[in-house]
């Protein structure tokens, strides 16, 4: 039987597309100034958090300089900060903070992963990089075998999970969307926590805990 220890091992391991080997290296070799004393993770960014998780939050990809140096997801960048201090305020994390992955963070009842696990240029991953991905979510899925709302961070992530979970007809992505799956699952729709989505406020710290409150209202539901 699958693991969670045997798919992030496998995760960690995963060299299959040449771009995005390339990108997350050269990242980790060349660094930013403000963290030229960091030694950059540099490889694919495993999933993270509770894994009875009934809520589960899909992303992306890691960040350049946030989950590929840190080697967690959304951990080390502005858009963890606003991500976090968002569970924190509704019970679902022990703090608001995510800075390294020795930093005591604790999520509680959500789960956290995204579609691409390599840092791609320009946040923006190909067709081909996203299905070359796809398995290690479909294993991850499986596994949260008590998952029942998900919560999509973008539209790229929403494509993921809906896909995966059989949303059909599939609705287009918008802001606080829900859409219904098979198993009585649920998927609830968020603008990704990027910086061009919190600093224009077109994301406020009330929208995203309006998501996760009612996330938790829809699992605590069922």
């Amino acid at each position: 039987m699958d693991s969670f220890d045997e798919l992030a091992a496998d995760v960690i391991s995963c060299r299959a597309c040449p771009r995005l080997v390339a990108w997350r290296e050269e990242v980790a070799e060349t660094k930013r100034a403000a963290y030229r004393e960091w030694t950059y993770w540099g490889r694919p960014v495993p999933g993270f958090g509770d894994p009875e998780a009934r809520i589960v939050v899909v992303g992306l990809a890691p960040a350049a300089h946030g989950a590929n140096r840190t080697g967690r997801m959304f951990t080390g960048d502005r858009s963890g900060d606003f991500l976090y201090a968002s569970l924190h305020r509704v019970g679902l994390a022990n703090q608001p903070e995510a800075t390294d992955r020795d930093d005591g963070l604790v999520l509680r009842d959500v789960y956290i992963t995204a579609p691409v696990r390599c840092a791609p240029p320009q946040n923006k991953p190909t067709p081909a990089e996203r299905d070359a991905c796809r398995p290690f979510l479909m294993r991850e899925l499986a596994l949260l075998s008590r998952a029942r709302v998900f919560v999509a961070l973008g539209a790229i992530g929403y494509g993921a999970v809906a896909a995966e979970l059989g949303v059909k007809p599939r609705p287009k992505f918008a802001h606080g969307l829900e859409a219904a799956a098979p198993e009585g699952r649920m998927v609830v729709c968020s603008y990704h926590v990027s910086q061009q989505n919190t600093f224009t406020g077109r994301l406020t710290s009330d929208m995203l805990d309006d998501v996760f409150g009612r996330a938790l209202a829809l699992a605590n539901a069922v």
